[in-house]
């Protein structure tokens, strides 16, 4: 099996839970969101980060990584927050959401750059998507959109991984570059992870099957 392909096969399964369940809600989303975070940012603790700080200036890491995370701030400005999980139902909405299409799959493509160096982030990548993939499919559906615009969306939602994995394998760059771009990913990660580890907490505060997901989460990330 191609690891490479994770992320569509998330997207899929994050279709086919909706579909299963009838577009009702899902029990315990938060918690699988709360564990999709703190597995994220463990990875990128463990394995991203030593790797940048390795091949880059101490100063112009932090630079690049705070540009990353200004980055996503920008970008959910479209999204509305639905990378970590922050959607708003529109009712009968038939006007396609370009904004929040092109955002996604710029903070999708965006993350498949580091998985080509680091395999196990490919993992991180895989369960950050399932949450959000089932948030988005239920959002689609709930807004009335048609079946043949959903497929489309997620489609090349799902794509855009994979192709960033593929641009940062092939494309002939420097590998100083490749660093400051994986730099980039990673403030996007923090800033994706750690809003989600408080979003995920009702009042911001965090209850004993919450601290246990995370807990695992950290736990299996170190010994991935």
């Amino acid at each position: 099996m191609n690891k490479y392909l994770f992320p569509i096969y998330a997207v899929i399964l994050g279709f086919i839970i909706v579909k299963f369940t009838k577009n009702k809600p899902i029990r315990n989303i938060k918690l699988l969101l709360a564990f999709s975070g703190a597995f994220l940012m463990s990875l990128t603790f463990f394995d991203l980060l030593p790797e940048v700080y390795e091949h880059l200036d101490a100063k112009q890491t932090g630079l690049f990584i705070m540009l990353g995370v200004l980055l996503q701030v920008f970008l959910e400005f479209f999204s509305k927050g639905a990378e970590h999980g922050h959607m708003h139902i529109h009712k009968n909405s038939h006007t396609f959401p370009w904004l929040l299409f092109i955002s996604l799959c710029l903070h999708a493509f965006l993350e498949g750059f580091p998985i080509h160096q680091h395999n196990d982030m490919i993992y991180g990548v895989l369960i950050h998507k399932i949450p959000i993939a089932i948030l988005i499919t239920s959002y689609l559906f709930q807004s009335d959109f048609k079946t043949g615009q959903i497929i489309l969306f997620l489609t090349l939602f799902g794509l855009m991984t994979p192709l960033g994995t593929v641009i940062s394998n092939n494309v002939s760059m420097s590998h100083n570059l490749l660093e400051q771009i994986n730099a980039i990913v990673i403030g996007i990660f923090l800033h994706i992870s750690t809003t989600i580890l408080f979003e995920s907490s009702e009042g911001h505060k965090f209850n004993l099957n919450k601290i246990l997901a995370i807990v695992v989460a950290v736990v299996l990330a170190y010994f991935i």
